[in-house]
């Protein structure tokens, strides 16, 4: 009984079209409100893992600090590859440098670097180094500074460090010229225009350090969060290791509450449309009183009444849901394969629009319509059980 008259109820009704009407909207609302959520919530997914891509890779997973300057030896870094082997280890020296190119100014970050260990835990330093030779004096610089100072390869420029050296009766800057050797890209314009890589032992010559005696290590690994506290066990008491992580703790969390807000704003439109659904199994409940008080006269039971219009309403809504999930997917297909909507490559790295639905958002999305769509059928059904036979059977 309660298939039958749920197919019955969900037929269209010649005297009461509007009731049909309304049932479609239902569906329409639920599917294209769930369509939306989903490509929005791959979009904001894209966007994140993408900035994420960018920040680790100028960031690194893992980078370890000295207390003190030129506080990290030889022995400490072998000592770390050691007892550590399936990690990449490349120690750095850095300073701030102000760059001067004819008459333009510039403020930077100076690394001094192991070109061949920095290729190895840095994806756009490998990509930009090539066959490049820092040693000698040579610089690599982002692709923003270069333009800036409209430079080409060989070119030199001047490095104006915050190292002071005793002048006559006063303190000099100290100075060096650089030759331009390779330049960077990296996506992000903070970085392109102001990090400058150089060898190692050049920038150590400059600054006047120790031999072989670093201001920190940069760290690539595949599961930063564990091996950090591997790393964070051997490490001696003046020494600390920081993920990107923590690092740059505000800036994801930021992202998380934008896409948590927008998800909240997002299922409003599932929670609107869920509305058509109480409306439009009100309007059944009301006309069909009659058949319903016949049914409960009859010996049918609440149970089986309120069965009836649950499951047209999820019959309704349920719909919508799949509807609209294999419309999302679709939606993400689309504008991740094709440049429908087309980005500045210079700034995103791609023209298109970068999408990735994680599993855990798809079954959010997924339940949390779902749960809507029960709590939208749940009330018109148990009105429907409502109905006062003698009442009704009587005045209709």
């Amino acid at each position: 009984m309660v298939k039958y008259l749920t197919r019955k109820y969900l037929r269209f009704d010649k005297s009461q079209p509007f009731i049909t009407m309304c049932a479609i909207l239902a569906f329409l609302g639920v599917s294209i409100g769930l369509m939306v959520l989903i490509v929005a919530m791959a979009i904001m997914n894209g966007f994140d893992k993408e900035f994420e891509r960018k920040l680790f890779t100028m960031n690194y997973p893992i980078t370890i600090l000295s207390h003190f300057k030129e506080g990290i030896s030889r022995n400490d870094l072998e000592n770390l590859r050691s007892n550590l082997p399936d990690i990449k280890f490349s120690p750095y020296i850095t300073t701030q440098a102000i760059v001067k190119g004819g008459d333009k100014l510039e403020g930077a970050v100076v690394f001094g670097v192991d070109a061949k260990s920095e290729a190895e835990v840095n994806e756009v330093v490998k990509n930009g180094l090539k066959d490049a030779n820092l040693t000698g004096f040579g610089a690599m610089i982002g692709k923003g500074l270069k333009e800036q100072f409209m430079l080409r390869k060989d070119d030199k420029i001047m490095l104006i460090f915050t190292k002071f050296d005793a002048g006559g009766f006063s303190l000099l800057p100290k100075m060096k010229r650089f030759d331009v050797k390779a330049e960077f890209h990296s996506g992000l314009i903070a970085y392109d225009k102001a990090y400058i890589y150089t060898d190692i032992n050049d920038l150590a010559k400059v600054l006047d350090y120790k031999d072989e005696s670093f201001d920190g290590i940069h760290i690539y690994s595949n599961d930063p969060f564990k091996d950090k506290e591997r790393i964070k066990a051997i490490l001696p008491e003046n020494m600390v290791a920081l993920g990107w992580w923590e690092q740059n703790g505000n800036f994801f969390s930021a992202l998380a509450l934008e896409k948590r807000a927008l998800f909240i704003v997002l299922m409003l439109i599932i929670l609107v449309a869920s509305l058509n659904i109480i409306s439009s199994l009100l309007m059944t409940v009301m006309n069909r009183r009659q058949e319903i008080a016949l049914l409960l006269a009859l010996g049918a039971s609440k149970k089986e009444v309120k069965s009836v219009f649950f499951r047209l309403g999820m019959v309704i809504g349920g719909g919508g849901i799949v509807f609209g999930a294999i419309l999302g997917l679709l939606g993400v297909w689309i504008f991740g394969s094709f440049d429908i909507v087309k980005l500045p490559a210079d700034v995103y790295g791609s023209s298109k629009l970068p999408m990735e639905l994680s599993v855990s958002d798809f079954c959010m999305i997924i339940f949390g319509a779902l749960a809507i769509v029960i709590i939208s059928s749940y009330y018109p059904a148990k009105k429907a059980t409502e109905v006062d036979v003698l009442e009704t059977l009587r005045n209709e």
